[in-house]
């Protein structure tokens, strides 16, 4: 599928790779370099997952190593059950069933994941009802999830290896698909997790029910977590971060409770073969395209 959006003079075309499921050390940027000799040319975007990244890095980690003490999970039910399921997913206009399935989720599933959070991002992060931190557990298999990109020269290093392998000059974004939350008519925009992007303003928790909460006043985006290219206002590149997103879709699934139940078993049940059974979009090229004036 390719997506198709007018920017200004231009229609923005965003066209996914498909690729193999990329599994832990993976030898990606070989493949990538084979696959983009086809389309790429000189001023597109590639823009990246965040998750496949992490994923293909080795930045995960297995949560069943966690030795989950008390206070998690007291924190966990007064986080998740109490205050999400009962005040601050109204506040936030959480979907009713969202809502109901907080209120019933179970210690065993939320503590550790809070546990890791709370380590990893801080407070406001671990107080998130889910992306915490940049933590994401959707399309990986077992207990693993995915750690967030924190070193921002990685993006650099990507766009010159890609540059050197390609022999065009491109742009390269990577994305995560937690919300940012932008301001309609103010220079605002609310990432609700931190990254390596200028005018990001990350706030954690506020920022997601600041966001959700006045919707009039602001609209979601993906969140572009490192960018190296050519210079660009921010809400371009916001605009650039949520067609790629959208057009890469969601896998296997949203959550590890959609893939539980498309794979037809419990959530750590879920192994790398069955991942791999479904198509896979870990970079989508962006191409401008001015065009003719009537």
């Amino acid at each position: 599928m390719i997506l198709k959006k007018r920017i200004g003079n231009f229609t923005v075309v965003a066209l996914p790779i498909k690729m193999k499921l990329w599994k832990p050390r993976e030898q990606f940027l070989p493949k990538i370099c084979e696959k983009l000799k086809k389309y790429v040319n000189t001023g597109d975007f590639v823009v990246f997952s965040e998750k496949a990244l992490s994923v293909a890095l080795g930045n995960i980690y297995d949560e069943n190593k966690l030795k989950v003490s008390w206070l998690s999970k007291a924190i966990g039910f007064i986080v998740m059950n109490i205050m999400w399921g009962y005040f601050l997913g109204k506040i936030s206009k959480l979907k009713d069933e969202t809502l109901k399935w907080i209120r019933k989720a179970p210690l065993s599933e939320i503590a550790a994941h809070k546990q890791l959070s709370l380590k990893v991002g801080g407070i406001l992060q671990m107080l998130k009802p889910s992306s915490e931190a940049g933590i994401d557990t959707s399309n990986l298999p077992y207990s693993y999830v995915s750690l967030p990109l924190t070193k921002c020269s990685l993006v650099h290093k990507l766009r010159k290896g890609l540059e050197k392998c390609l022999g065009k000059k491109i742009s390269v974004i990577i994305v995560d698909s937690d919300r940012t939350y932008v301001h309609r008519r103010l220079d605002i925009a609310l990432a609700s997790r931190s990254t390596c992007v200028k005018g990001l303003r990350n706030y954690g928790v506020v920022s997601y029910i600041v966001g959700r909460a006045f919707r009039t006043a602001f609209y979601p985006r993906a969140t572009p977590i490192m960018y190296s290219g050519v210079k660009i206002n921010l809400r371009l590149l916001l605009e650039i971060s949520e067609l790629a997103d959208k057009v890469r879709g969601y896998g296997a699934g949203r959550t590890v409770f959609e893939m539980a139940e498309r794979f037809h078993t419990n959530i750590e049940g879920i192994t790398w073969d069955m991942l791999s059974s479904i198509p896979h979009y870990p970079v989508v090229i962006v191409k401008f395209i001015r065009r003719k004036l009537s």
